[in-house]
């Protein structure tokens, strides 16, 4: 057996140690908030109704809900957020959380977006990776066809071919400035042709280093098969297989759509068979690390120590780029920080946009945070330990 790692994520003074007492403050409001679902909700759908009569709401939010989960409006911004997470040995990833109007104008303007992020990341050295998803830049519903095996007018080819052409341009442009890039997991009735398309590009432009990644959600059933035919696909053709591990984002709505059209859910029967499949893919991954590249993304603890032993048990060094672990900006630092201060390359995914246009996002953080399941009570619980560590840190340097 590896021996224990020598890391502990209740380490508060690690955990913490970028926010100020305001900040920490601030972090009890947000998590006190989200605590209680039924403030949560009626917060969220109030903020809705303000946004849409214009009501000058922007300080408000910047101060709570945004400016906890968000690093800004703009690419500038947000770079200035990372700079700070970067003193601590975290590294970012900006990730453009505007949902376009679904037409090609939007999909061009969010194609370019991206590739900004790319040109801003490269200037640094603490912004190593870029992330796309592929509904932001072509329609989802040309994509349900494909994987349907339906037949596409001749626009419907010509608007695939235009969204195959974003992609292979981001991947492209990461591959030319030495960057990295995470192609996000989608919804099970199209995530086939996501899967081709970044497959396709690895093929391109994972041949002598690890370049794109994708993204495999373990709360499917059939996901860790699916990790290993990537595994022998990319034996097969010559490539190094980037993979993003997350339990998964889209649980209701797959499990909905399966009622609906009669068709057997995707999803695993219970949590406990997602956590099994999860560290499951994370072990193999780590097995395989001279194929595989692995970006951990969860915000589970014992996920996060499995891991850092299976590293430890395999040798591979926490400072290369063989493996990094991803959490969300505002949520877990205790995780991100100590595995940060402990030499682990840890990545924050920092969503920015303008306030009124990242809302879907902020509702989705709320609606996670304050279920049953989520995180809101655990870093509610950490936040009040670390302010009353600090008030009797000070306590006891005023009696000294």
């Amino acid at each position: 057996m590896p021996a224990q790692p020598n890391i502990s994520f209740e380490n508060l003074r690690v955990a913490f140690a970028s926010k100020s007492d305001a900040e920490l403050k601030r972090m009890y409001l947000v998590f006190a908030l989200l605590n209680n679902k039924t403030v949560s909700d009626l917060g969220i759908a109030l903020t809705h109704f303000a946004l849409k009569l214009h009501l000058p709401i922007k300080w408000i939010m910047k101060q709570t809900m945004f400016g906890h989960f968000c690093g800004g409006e703009t690419i500038a911004e947000s770079v200035e957020d990372c700079k700070i997470l970067a003193e601590y040995g975290v590294e970012s990833c900006l990730d453009y959380s505007v949902e376009g109007k679904g037409d090609e104008e939007s999909f061009e303007k969010t194609t370019q977006e991206i590739r900004q992020t790319l040109i801003e990341s490269a200037k640094t050295d603490y912004l190593p990776f870029g992330v796309v998803k592929v509904t932001g830049l072509g329609d989802y519903h040309i994509l349900t066809k494909i994987q349907e095996k339906e037949n596409l007018t001749k626009a419907d080819e010509e608007a695939f071919q235009r969204c195959k052409a974003r992609v292979d341009l981001l991947c492209k442009t990461a591959h030319d400035l030495d960057l990295k890039i995470l192609i996000d997991a989608e919804e099970s009735w199209f995530q086939d042709v996501v899967d081709t398309l970044a497959y396709e590009a690895m093929e391109k432009y994972n041949k002598e280093k690890c370049v794109v990644y994708n993204t495999y959600q373990m709360y499917r059933a059939d996901m860790l098969g699916r990790l290993k035919e990537a595994k022998m696909l990319a034996e097969q053709l010559g490539f190094k297989l980037g993979a993003k591990l997350v339990r998964g984002a889209y649980m209701e709505k797959e499990r909905e759509r399966a009622e609906e059209f009669g068709y057997t859910s995707p999803i695993q029967p219970d949590k406990a068979a997602t956590d099994r499949d999860y560290n499951a893919g994370v072990e193999y991954c780590l097995i395989n690390h001279k194929q595989i590249y692995l970006m951990s993304g969860s915000h589970n603890e014992n996920s996060n120590l499995l891991v850092v032993e299976l590293m430890d048990k395999f040798g591979i060094d926490p400072g290369s780029d063989q493996v990094f672990f991803g959490q969300l900006y505002g949520m877990s630092d205790n995780i991100s920080f100590n595995l940060a201060n402990a030499g682990y390359r840890v990545l924050k995914y920092v969503p920015y946009g303008p306030v009124e246009k990242v809302m879907p996002y902020l509702t989705r953080r709320a609606a996670e945070n304050s279920s049953i399941a989520g995180q809101s009570s655990r870093e509610f619980e950490l936040i009040k330990r670390e302010m009353e560590r600090r008030k009797k840190s000070r306590q006891l340097s005023v009696s000294v």
